[in-house]
């Protein structure tokens, strides 16, 4: 896990329910930035993100299932840094500050069978608390729980990298598409151009094909976080958090449709100081844009590698041999 960042979850799987909340954490606060692209998304402080605003650093991300219900889970998680008077200074004792807490959400209402099962602001709170700066569960947890993408079940993926100057990038992905995450020609997920999965034999690539012909069209969302221990201004993190689209598209097809709310965010700590030659610094940043598209990519394979099948959502692995499945 990148220095400066905890992520915690909070997953909702029991019966009637298919939901959950992940937070990540950046207590020390980091300079944000987020690119939106979906047709229907749901979010929270994005406007506050944007160059030239007021505040620049933000202390945590909800990434969350309950659509635009869901966005309630960022209540507690600023509930629970005000108690440790963690936030934007607003007056002149130390308490007295605001949270800064960017959220977005994705479609899972009624998967699990009950529709009013959605996170609340308890959700949240829990999930801060439980977060670790370990590497994080993937799968069928926290706000992947209830993903779903193309007729396969979805999750939450994570996926690093170190860079040659010694930075490190990452991505926490929720992968809940309408689009797919298979090429029908081979069987072979967008994500694994490399070919590092097992090839699908016929009989998986029909089994694959079948997945994707039985579900309905549904609202859908992929929503992630790129994490970087580089010195980033606001720019630079929102160009971080566009060129990370990429990465979704490659994994992803089609993307950012109308009933998508495709978004990205980019957190960097600052960690490592910024370079000071600006030939240096631009180098730098061409080396992290590339980074935050082929992680992306790669975390988004993470989530549905992971994922178990639930309901009526196979999982990739279940219809693949040989294919890791079950939270990492």
């Amino acid at each position: 896990m990148i220095t400066g960042f905890r992520i915690g979850h909070v997953t909702a799987d029991e019966p009637g329910w298919l939901t959950g909340t992940t937070v990540v954490v950046a207590e020390g606060g980091a300079v944000g930035g987020v690119d939106v692209r979906g047709g229907g998304p749901g979010t929270r402080e994005t406007d506050l993100l944007e160059p030239g605003t007021l505040v620049e650093r933000v202390h945590a991300v909800v990434l969350t299932g309950g659509s635009a219900y869901g966005l309630a889970a960022a209540d507690g998680v600023m509930e629970g840094l005000e108690r440790r008077g963690i936030g934007f200074p607003v007056g002149p004792d130390a308490g007295q500050v605001v949270p800064i807490v960017p959220a977005a959400v994705i479609f899972d209402l009624g998967r699990g069978g009950d529709f009013g099962h959605r996170p609340t602001a308890d959700f949240g709170l829990r999930a801060l608390e439980a977060a670790t700066d370990d590497d994080p569960q993937t799968g069928c947890v926290g706000a992947g729980t209830g993903a779903t993408c193309g007729g396969l079940k979805g999750g939450f993926g994570y996926a690093e990298q170190r860079l040659p100057d010694g930075s490190a990038v990452a991505v926490a992905v929720v992968v809940n598409a309408v689009g797919s995450v298979v090429d029908p020609r081979t069987g072979r997920l967008w994500s694994d151009p490399d070919e590092l999965l097992p090839a699908p034999t016929d009989a998986e690539r029909a089994a694959l094909a079948a997945a994707a012909a039985d579900p309905a069209p549904s609202l859908a969302t992929t929503i992630g976080v790129v994490l970087t221990d580089a010195t980033l201004t606001p720019a630079q993190c929102r160009k971080v958090a566009a060129v990370a689209h990429d990465g979704m598209a490659r994994a992803i097809r089609p993307v950012h449709s109308m009933l998508d709310g495709d978004t990205i965010f980019c957190l960097a700590s600052g960690e490592r100081p910024a370079e000071t030659d600006p030939y240096a610094t631009v180098g730098a940043l061409d080396l992290l844009l590339a980074a935050a598209a082929e992680v992306f990519s790669a975390a988004c394979r993470d989530a549905v590698v992971s994922a178990t099948g639930r309901g009526p959502w196979p999982a990739y692995g279940d219809l693949v041999r040989g294919v890791r499945s079950g939270p990492g």
